[in-house]
């Protein structure tokens, strides 16, 4: 077990594991929305989880740092929340904030983060952004609004967990990137009709499952 200083706390974690898993094993709460702990190689894309180490000359994402002994932690200094109120109120300037009508109201994990940041869903300091996307209909299972979505690629990766290769990816790029689905049709609806992994895992509910017609 690997000992650190999180917070002027100390805990333990199993060698290997990455500073944002120690946090969230032992209840400090980082903002993330990227991160799964059965990643390998996690993307660190949402800039959220940053803190404080001691020794090191700029605040790092915690989900790309591993454990080390001794290591001393902070998570809540004002640099670190000047980054990650920066990181969501961008991801908010292309965001379609709709608590009332939307599915993942009272569990969306942007609620969480806004209230954890103590910073507004209704972005004011940026323009909200317009993006050259449109909802997709054309998977026979499933329906995704990419107004709603993060960006998060967690769908992409328990897609693949599951189905050895991903029937979903993250296409075009820069303020148009969304997911998009491939295979045959008969292909996906087979592999599809019984899964909902992508959707159990969206923070936000971008991935929903297609009401059955009457």
């Amino acid at each position: 077990m690997i000992k650190l200083v999180v917070d002027n706390k100390e805990i333990e974690i199993e060698e290997g594991n990455n500073v944002l898993q120690a946090c969230l094993d032992n209840d400090i709460y980082i903002p993330n929305l990227c991160y799964l702990k059965e990643m390998d190689n996690p993307p660190g894309s949402c800039r959220l989880c940053f803190v404080e180490i001691e020794g090191y000359s700029q605040p790092v994402t915690s989900c790309t740092e591993k454990v080390k002994e001794e290591m001393v932690v902070t998570t809540n200094t004002e640099h670190v929340r000047r980054l990650q109120r920066t990181a969501f109120e961008l991801l908010l300037s292309v965001h379609h904030v709709d608590c009332r009508n939307c599915p993942a109201n009272k569990k969306c994990e942007l609620q969480r983060i806004s209230k954890f940041l103590h910073f507004g869903l209704k972005t004011k300091r940026i323009e909200q952004l317009e993006r050259d996307v449109k909802q997709e209909q054309d998977h026979p299972l499933l329906e995704y609004d990419p107004y709603r979505c993060v960006l998060c690629g967690k769908c992409v990766f328990v897609c693949q967990q599951k189905n050895g290769q991903p029937l979903l990816s993250l296409a075009k790029r820069g303020l148009d990137t969304v997911i998009s689905f491939f295979g045959e049709e008969d292909m996906v609806r087979d592999r599809c009709k019984n899964c909902s992994a992508c959707v159990e895992i969206c923070p936000v509910s971008a991935l929903l499952i297609k009401n059955k017609p009457d």
